[in-house]
């Protein structure tokens, strides 16, 4: 959904109560002493203005503005904020600073925007879409080890003491049914329920979950995760295999983004641009050292969670319909699903590699 636009201003729904008597953001801004810089407006159902605030004499940002210009953009706000400073009740030790904190609720037309810590660090997607970055075997198996690294952490700190099942379905079915009601999804569905009813045998470990852990939201610096953004999505207590599964499944997914339709991706024997979701059938089905990679990610993240190995793929082709059912963008779920039909046709019948 765009967010309605009049003479370049965003229409806002009306003002909450509760933001009567707060800062507005521009003033903020003003006052600050810190020079700003407005990175984008979204235009997905959660559209928000997002600021950054650098300071003038070091050049680093120390603050982010997140300014709602929509009755949902506000519900999403607000949920991290009660999200971050929940996690702020943990003993993150050397997570803190890569977890940002919030710092003030400003008023953003009439609705509450949120100031928070920048976290340091570079998003891991500048290094990715770099030329022969995910070529170099090298490169990719660092990024992997530091993601594996900073949520085997992340799992271990907020992990509830309790043992739930391994449950990646919740509300994906019914989402599916309700996104393409004129599509025939049954076969599909069958084998995602085929999928979930295996992982559904095994138990982890309840955990807090980010829910959009994905190259463009972790930072990085020095070779490790300096921060991790974006909680909009996040729950106290969930599943800590989504988190899991999401980040690999987006790693996989841009292998070719600069390799015409057709020609082989370099760094990749065996890898061609034949499709979307190329670089995820390559991980799932293929072979090569990227296979490899991403097969051992999931395969040593599900260990530490006590899951065995072999339910890798599985917990793959969850992530691959997970994200069919909740993307904002009805394209990219279509294209999820196509890739989801595709790869599960080869699980028939139902079996674990």
């Amino acid at each position: 959904m765009t967010v309605p636009v009049t003479a370049g201003v965003a229409v806002i729904d009306a003002p909450a109560a509760d933001c009567v008597d707060r800062v507005p953001v521009w003033d903020y801004v003003q006052r600050s002493g810190l020079r700003s810089l407005v990175i984008g407006v979204s235009t997905d159902p959660n559209a928000k203005l997002t600021v950054l605030l650098f300071s003038p004499q070091s050049g680093l940002a120390e603050r982010v503005v997140k300014a709602p210009t929509s009755r949902d953009a506000a519900r999403a706000v607000e949920h991290e904020v009660a999200l971050l400073r929940e996690l702020r009740t943990f003993a993150l030790g050397e997570l803190a600073d890569s977890i940002p904190s919030v710092i003030d609720i400003l008023e953003f037309g009439g609705r509450p925007a949120a100031v928070m810590s920048a976290v340091g660090g570079v998003p891991m997607s500048t290094a990715y879409m770099r030329g022969r970055h995910t070529a170099s075997h090298r490169r990719v198996a660092a990024d992997l080890a530091a993601v594996g690294t900073w949520l085997d952490r992340f799992q271990s700190i907020t992990a509830s003491g309790r043992s739930i099942a391994l449950d990646m379905g919740v509300g994906v079915h019914g989402r599916l049914r309700s996104r393409f009601p004129n599509e025939p999804l049954d076969s599909a569905l069958d084998d995602l329920a085929a999928i979930h009813a295996r992982l559904r045998e095994h138990g982890v470990p309840e955990t807090a979950v980010h829910g959009d852990l994905w190259i463009g939201n972790v930072l990085c610096r020095e070779g490790r995760i300096s921060g991790v953004v974006d909680w909009e999505a996040a729950a106290m207590r969930g599943q800590p295999a989504r988190d899991l599964a999401r980040f690999a499944h987006i790693y996989a997914l841009y292998l070719d983004r600069r390799t015409r339709a057709g020609r082989r991706v370099r760094g990749h024997p065996g890898l061609r641009a034949d499709g979307w979701g190329a670089g995820v059938r390559c991980a799932l089905d293929g072979s090569g050292w990227f296979a490899d990679l991403f097969r051992r990610f999931l395969q040593d993240g599900l260990a530490r969670l006590g899951v065995p190995r072999a339910c890798w793929r599985d917990v793959a082709l969850a992530a691959v319909a997970e994200v069919a059912a909740l993307t904002d963008d009805p394209d990219f779920a279509r294209r999820n699903l196509d890739l989801f039909r595709s790869l599960a046709a080869r699980t028939r019948p139902a079996r674990h590699r």
